[in-house]
Protein backbone atom coordinates (compact mmCIF):
# COMPACT_ATOMS: atom_id res chain seq x y z
CA UNK A 1 0.00 0.00 0.00
CA UNK A 2 2.89 2.34 0.79
CA UNK A 3 4.44 1.66 -2.62
CA UNK A 4 1.12 2.40 -4.32
CA UNK A 5 0.67 5.62 -2.34
CA UNK A 6 4.20 6.76 -3.15
CA UNK A 7 3.65 6.03 -6.84
CA UNK A 8 0.41 8.03 -6.91
CA UNK A 9 2.01 10.97 -5.11
CA UNK A 10 5.16 11.03 -7.26
CA UNK A 11 3.30 10.76 -10.58
CA UNK A 12 0.48 13.18 -9.92
CA UNK A 13 -0.11 14.42 -13.46
CA UNK A 14 -0.11 10.91 -14.97
CA UNK A 15 -2.54 9.78 -12.28
CA UNK A 16 -4.76 12.80 -13.00
CA UNK A 17 -4.96 11.94 -16.71
CA UNK A 18 -5.71 8.30 -15.86
CA UNK A 19 -8.50 9.26 -13.44
CA UNK A 20 -10.10 11.64 -15.92
CA UNK A 21 -9.88 9.00 -18.66
CA UNK A 22 -11.54 6.38 -16.47
CA UNK A 23 -14.19 8.89 -15.42
CA UNK A 24 -14.93 9.70 -19.07
CA UNK A 25 -15.33 5.98 -19.88
CA UNK A 26 -17.72 5.48 -16.98
CA UNK A 27 -19.67 8.63 -17.85
CA UNK A 28 -19.94 7.52 -21.48
CA UNK A 29 -21.34 4.17 -20.36
CA UNK A 30 -23.87 5.86 -18.10
CA UNK A 31 -24.90 8.17 -20.95
CA UNK A 32 -25.60 5.27 -23.30
CA UNK A 33 -27.23 3.02 -20.71
CA UNK A 34 -29.45 5.50 -18.88
CA UNK A 35 -30.10 8.36 -21.31
CA UNK A 36 -29.53 6.67 -24.69
CA UNK A 37 -27.02 9.38 -25.49
CA UNK A 38 -29.42 12.29 -24.95
CA UNK A 39 -27.27 13.56 -22.09
CA UNK A 40 -23.67 13.55 -23.30
CA UNK A 41 -21.08 11.63 -21.33
CA UNK A 42 -19.02 14.81 -21.02
CA UNK A 43 -21.84 16.53 -19.14
CA UNK A 44 -22.13 13.60 -16.75
CA UNK A 45 -18.36 13.62 -16.23
CA UNK A 46 -18.44 17.33 -15.45
CA UNK A 47 -21.18 16.86 -12.84
CA UNK A 48 -19.31 13.93 -11.24
CA UNK A 49 -16.09 15.97 -11.28
CA UNK A 50 -17.78 18.84 -9.46
CA UNK A 51 -19.13 16.44 -6.85
CA UNK A 52 -15.65 14.93 -6.35
CA UNK A 53 -14.18 18.43 -6.04
CA UNK A 54 -16.74 19.28 -3.35
CA UNK A 55 -16.12 16.03 -1.47
CA UNK A 56 -12.35 16.56 -1.61
CA UNK A 57 -12.65 20.07 -0.21
CA UNK A 58 -15.13 19.00 2.47
CA UNK A 59 -12.96 16.10 3.63
CA UNK A 60 -9.68 18.03 3.79
CA UNK A 61 -10.99 21.50 4.57
CA UNK A 62 -8.83 22.85 1.76
CA UNK A 63 -9.62 25.12 -1.17
CA UNK A 64 -8.40 23.06 -4.13
CA UNK A 65 -11.05 20.35 -4.18
CA UNK A 66 -9.89 16.79 -4.70
CA UNK A 67 -6.35 18.07 -5.34
CA UNK A 68 -6.06 18.71 -1.59
CA UNK A 69 -5.83 14.93 -1.17
CA UNK A 70 -2.12 14.26 -1.63
CA UNK A 71 -2.41 11.29 -3.96
CA UNK A 72 -4.65 13.33 -6.28
CA UNK A 73 -2.51 16.49 -6.19
CA UNK A 74 -1.82 16.20 -9.93
CA UNK A 75 -5.38 17.39 -10.52
CA UNK A 76 -4.32 20.92 -9.59
CA UNK A 77 -1.72 20.93 -12.37
CA UNK A 78 -4.01 19.31 -14.92
CA UNK A 79 -6.79 21.77 -14.17
CA UNK A 80 -4.49 24.75 -13.68
CA UNK A 81 -4.08 27.83 -15.80
CA UNK A 82 -1.09 26.48 -17.77
CA UNK A 83 -2.91 23.55 -19.36
CA UNK A 84 -6.13 25.57 -19.58
CA UNK A 85 -4.40 28.25 -21.66
CA UNK A 86 -2.73 25.56 -23.76
CA UNK A 87 -6.03 23.89 -24.57
CA UNK A 88 -7.69 27.23 -25.40
CA UNK A 89 -4.90 28.01 -27.86
CA UNK A 90 -4.97 24.48 -29.26
CA UNK A 91 -8.68 24.68 -30.00
CA UNK A 92 -8.06 27.64 -32.30
CA UNK A 93 -6.23 25.35 -34.71
CA UNK A 94 -9.47 23.49 -35.34
CA UNK A 95 -11.25 26.58 -36.61
CA UNK A 96 -12.32 26.97 -40.23
CA UNK A 97 -11.86 30.64 -41.17
CA UNK A 98 -14.67 30.41 -43.69
CA UNK A 99 -17.07 29.63 -40.85
CA UNK A 100 -15.78 32.54 -38.76
CA UNK A 101 -16.58 34.99 -41.56
CA UNK A 102 -20.15 33.73 -41.52
CA UNK A 103 -20.67 34.94 -37.94
CA UNK A 104 -20.33 38.54 -39.17
CA UNK A 105 -22.35 41.18 -37.36
CA UNK A 106 -24.24 38.78 -35.05
CA UNK A 107 -20.93 37.51 -33.63
CA UNK A 108 -19.68 41.05 -32.98
CA UNK A 109 -22.93 42.17 -31.39
CA UNK A 110 -22.97 39.05 -29.21
CA UNK A 111 -19.54 39.97 -27.82
CA UNK A 112 -20.51 43.53 -26.92
CA UNK A 113 -23.98 42.73 -25.57
CA UNK A 114 -22.67 39.70 -23.66
CA UNK A 115 -20.04 41.74 -21.80
CA UNK A 116 -22.39 44.63 -21.01
CA UNK A 117 -25.32 42.45 -19.93
CA UNK A 118 -23.18 40.26 -17.67
CA UNK A 119 -21.59 43.34 -16.11
CA UNK A 120 -24.94 44.98 -15.45
CA UNK A 121 -26.39 41.85 -13.84
CA UNK A 122 -23.33 41.41 -11.62
CA UNK A 123 -23.30 45.09 -10.66
CA UNK A 124 -27.01 45.05 -9.73
CA UNK A 125 -26.49 41.97 -7.56
CA UNK A 126 -23.58 43.74 -5.83
CA UNK A 127 -25.83 46.73 -5.13
CA UNK A 128 -28.56 44.41 -3.81
CA UNK A 129 -26.05 43.01 -1.32
CA UNK A 130 -25.24 46.47 -0.01
CA UNK A 131 -22.20 47.58 -1.97
CA UNK A 132 -22.31 51.27 -2.84
CA UNK A 133 -18.74 52.20 -3.81
CA UNK A 134 -17.97 52.14 -7.52
CA UNK A 135 -14.80 50.07 -7.08
CA UNK A 136 -16.61 47.15 -5.44
CA UNK A 137 -19.66 47.28 -7.70
CA UNK A 138 -17.55 47.45 -10.86
CA UNK A 139 -15.28 44.62 -9.71
CA UNK A 140 -18.13 42.25 -8.87
CA UNK A 141 -19.87 43.22 -12.10
CA UNK A 142 -16.68 42.44 -13.99
CA UNK A 143 -16.46 39.10 -12.18
CA UNK A 144 -19.86 38.24 -13.61
CA UNK A 145 -18.31 38.81 -17.03
CA UNK A 146 -15.63 36.19 -16.30
CA UNK A 147 -13.50 35.24 -13.31
CA UNK A 148 -10.50 36.66 -15.20
CA UNK A 149 -12.03 40.07 -15.92
CA UNK A 150 -13.02 40.51 -12.26
CA UNK A 151 -9.49 40.47 -10.77
CA UNK A 152 -8.11 42.51 -13.68
CA UNK A 153 -10.73 45.21 -13.07
CA UNK A 154 -10.46 45.05 -9.29
CA UNK A 155 -6.69 45.46 -9.33
CA UNK A 156 -6.92 48.39 -11.77
CA UNK A 157 -9.54 50.34 -9.82
CA UNK A 158 -8.20 49.59 -6.33
CA UNK A 159 -10.84 47.19 -4.98
CA UNK A 160 -10.17 45.25 -1.77
CA UNK A 161 -8.91 41.67 -1.87
CA UNK A 162 -12.20 40.42 -0.41
CA UNK A 163 -14.18 42.02 -3.23
CA UNK A 164 -11.77 40.64 -5.82
CA UNK A 165 -12.24 37.17 -4.32
CA UNK A 166 -16.01 37.62 -4.61
CA UNK A 167 -15.64 38.59 -8.26
CA UNK A 168 -13.74 35.36 -8.90
CA UNK A 169 -16.49 33.41 -7.14
CA UNK A 170 -19.14 35.10 -9.30
CA UNK A 171 -17.25 34.18 -12.45
CA UNK A 172 -16.79 30.58 -11.33
CA UNK A 173 -20.51 30.21 -10.63
CA UNK A 174 -21.29 31.52 -14.10
CA UNK A 175 -18.73 29.14 -15.64
CA UNK A 176 -20.21 26.11 -13.89
CA UNK A 177 -23.78 27.07 -14.81
CA UNK A 178 -22.86 27.52 -18.48
CA UNK A 179 -20.84 24.31 -18.49
CA UNK A 180 -23.68 22.17 -17.11
CA UNK A 181 -26.58 24.03 -18.70
CA UNK A 182 -25.38 24.22 -22.31
CA UNK A 183 -26.34 20.63 -23.30
CA UNK A 184 -29.83 21.14 -21.91
CA UNK A 185 -30.57 24.33 -23.86
CA UNK A 186 -28.67 23.47 -27.06
CA UNK A 187 -31.68 22.09 -28.93
CA UNK A 188 -33.94 24.90 -27.75
CA UNK A 189 -31.67 27.69 -29.02
CA UNK A 190 -30.46 25.91 -32.15
CA UNK A 191 -26.89 25.41 -30.94
CA UNK A 192 -25.94 22.90 -33.63
CA UNK A 193 -23.64 24.68 -36.09
CA UNK A 194 -20.40 26.72 -36.06
CA UNK A 195 -22.14 30.07 -36.53
CA UNK A 196 -24.49 29.59 -33.58
CA UNK A 197 -21.56 28.30 -31.49
CA UNK A 198 -19.59 31.49 -32.21
CA UNK A 199 -22.54 33.68 -31.27
CA UNK A 200 -23.11 31.59 -28.13
CA UNK A 201 -19.44 31.81 -27.14
CA UNK A 202 -19.45 35.54 -27.75
CA UNK A 203 -22.59 36.07 -25.70
CA UNK A 204 -21.80 33.80 -22.73
CA UNK A 205 -18.09 34.52 -22.72
CA UNK A 206 -16.73 32.19 -20.06
CA UNK A 207 -14.18 30.21 -22.06
CA UNK A 208 -13.98 27.20 -19.75
CA UNK A 209 -17.76 27.07 -19.33
CA UNK A 210 -18.47 27.42 -23.05
CA UNK A 211 -15.78 24.90 -24.03
CA UNK A 212 -16.99 22.36 -21.48
CA UNK A 213 -20.63 22.88 -22.38
CA UNK A 214 -20.01 22.59 -26.12
CA UNK A 215 -17.86 19.50 -25.59
CA UNK A 216 -20.85 17.93 -23.87
CA UNK A 217 -23.11 19.05 -26.73
CA UNK A 218 -21.04 18.51 -29.87
CA UNK A 219 -17.23 18.51 -29.64
CA UNK A 220 -16.97 19.80 -33.23
CA UNK A 221 -18.39 23.14 -32.04
CA UNK A 222 -15.80 23.68 -29.29
CA UNK A 223 -13.19 25.59 -31.37
CA UNK A 224 -15.76 28.10 -32.60
CA UNK A 225 -17.34 28.83 -29.23
CA UNK A 226 -13.97 28.91 -27.45
CA UNK A 227 -12.52 31.38 -29.94
CA UNK A 228 -15.22 34.03 -29.55
CA UNK A 229 -15.33 33.38 -25.79
CA UNK A 230 -11.62 34.22 -25.68
CA UNK A 231 -12.28 37.47 -27.55
CA UNK A 232 -15.02 38.15 -24.99
CA UNK A 233 -12.51 37.86 -22.13
CA UNK A 234 -10.13 40.24 -23.85
CA UNK A 235 -12.91 42.75 -24.53
CA UNK A 236 -14.01 42.51 -20.91
CA UNK A 237 -10.48 43.20 -19.67
CA UNK A 238 -10.43 46.33 -21.82
CA UNK A 239 -13.90 47.63 -20.93
CA UNK A 240 -14.07 46.59 -17.27
CA UNK A 241 -11.53 49.00 -15.74
CA UNK A 242 -12.31 51.77 -18.21
CA UNK A 243 -15.68 52.45 -19.82
CA UNK A 244 -17.75 50.18 -17.57
CA UNK A 245 -16.04 51.47 -14.41
CA UNK A 246 -16.67 55.10 -15.36
CA UNK A 247 -20.27 54.24 -16.20
CA UNK A 248 -20.60 52.74 -12.71
CA UNK A 249 -19.14 55.88 -11.12
CA UNK A 250 -21.65 58.00 -13.04
CA UNK A 251 -24.55 55.71 -12.09
CA UNK A 252 -23.70 55.70 -8.37
CA UNK A 253 -23.13 59.44 -8.36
Amino acid sequence: MELLTDFLENNGLIVAFAIVGILMLIAGGISKALTRGRLQGSAIAIIVGLILAYVGGAVTGGDSGIADITMFSGMSLMGGSMLLDFTIIATAYGVDLREIKKSGLPGGLALILGVILSFVVGALIAIMFGYRDAESVATIGAGAVTYIVGPVTGTAVGATSEVIAMSVAAGLVKSVVVMIGTPFVANIIGLNNPKSAMVYGGFMGTTSGVAGGLAATDKRLVPYGAMTATFYTGLGCLLGPSLLYFATVAFLG
